[in-house]
């Protein structure tokens, strides 16, 4: 990680944890926000206006936290206004590093080797792990946001005078059951795959597989309808960026293993509705993410990567 802008030690995929071994995530430290005119947004300095082609969005494909900004990228129709970049979804002692591997980017702008540079771009005395999503201004050069909530709610919000109206994602008469449920989804659900995978005790391991599984089971009983709620809504990327890596990573290498998605008659069928809205499936690449999850060596020192699962395979292939 760095501290105070120096690369200091080999990435590790725990960067802090509980004294009952508990996996604890860093919270995000850059909250620009990005809003029509330039003026601040609910965090952060502003300064930062909508403007097509200004802004550049680094993602790792195997990273769920920057698919939920691809996806709403994809459906608000801002692939033109706000160029991607994606690097090797096989993380190095130095964490996310660019090019050499296939779908994988070289750094257009700075010619980066690695992410943590622009990091240090943005700040000489940055003290942390250098994550993704990161959203970039090209003009002022440094980084608007690393937050990957904050980001799907600007792009659902600032560029709505460049861009056709499209779905809203985050529906003022929604918002706070939105807020609700996305809160008991991340906490046991997309951070509690983490939290299982990455526990030091055995108790800490057992009471976050607990708790995906009781989220899971209560997922299926509320999915009567298409979507978690009577339209789609960023809740459903948040729960779908989760269900599509179950199978192929979470349930083998973060040993959740009790069920598999494929178990659930009724998630099933929803993952795959919203796999097949236009635009989400070119989010999703599954040789990037076996390939990401099972470079970890702390969990796989072999670096063996999986062959299946051929369900979630014919999956992908049936909607390409």
């Amino acid at each position: 990680m760095l501290v105070n802008g120096k690369w200091t030690d080999n990435w590790q995929p725990v960067q802090a944890k509980d004294d009952q071994g508990r996996f604890i995530r860093q919270t995000s430290s850059f909250r620009n926000w990005i809003t029509p005119d330039g003026s601040p947004g609910p965090t952060g300095s502003g300064g930062f206006k909508a403007e097509a082609g200004r802004y550049r969005l680094y993602v790792a494909l195997i990273c769920p936290w920057a698919s939920r900004t691809l996806i709403a990228r994809k459906l608000k129709g801002l692939e033109n206004l706000i160029p991607v970049t994606v690097l090797n979804p096989v993380l190095t002692d130095q964490g996310w590093a660019f090019g050499g591997y296939p779908g994988a980017d070289t750094d257009p702008l700075f010619g980066a080797r690695h992410m943590h540079d622009l990091y240090t771009r943005a700040d000489p005395t940055y003290t942390g792990r250098a994550t993704v999503p990161a959203l970039w201004d090209t003009k002022t050069n440094t980084m608007v946001s690393n937050e990957s909530a904050d980001i799907v709610r600007m792009f659902n919000t600032a560029f709505a005078d460049l861009v056709p109206a499209t779905p809203d994602l985050y529906p003022a008469d929604l918002r706070d059951q939105i807020d609700a449920l996305n809160d008991d989804i991340y906490g046991s659900l997309n951070n509690g795959v983490y939290k299982a995978g990455f526990a030091s005790t055995q108790a800490a391991y057992e009471e976050a597989v607990a708790g995906v599984f009781a989220t899971l089971d209560r997922l299926e009983d509320r999915l009567t309808g298409d979507y978690l709620f009577d339209r789609f809504t960023e809740t459903d990327i948040r729960l779908f960026v989760t269900l599509i890596r179950f199978d192929a990573a979470y349930h083998g290498i973060f040993k959740t293993n009790r069920k598999r998605i494929a178990d659930y008659p009724r998630l099933s069928a929803y993952m795959e509705r919203v796999l097949r809205l236009p635009g989400v499936r070119d989010t999703v690449n599954l040789d990037h993410i076996k390939a990401g999850y099972y470079s970890i060596k702390a969990l796989n020192p072999t670096g063996i990567v999986p062959v299946g699962p051929d369900h979630v395979t014919a999956l992908l292939r049936s909607t390409l």
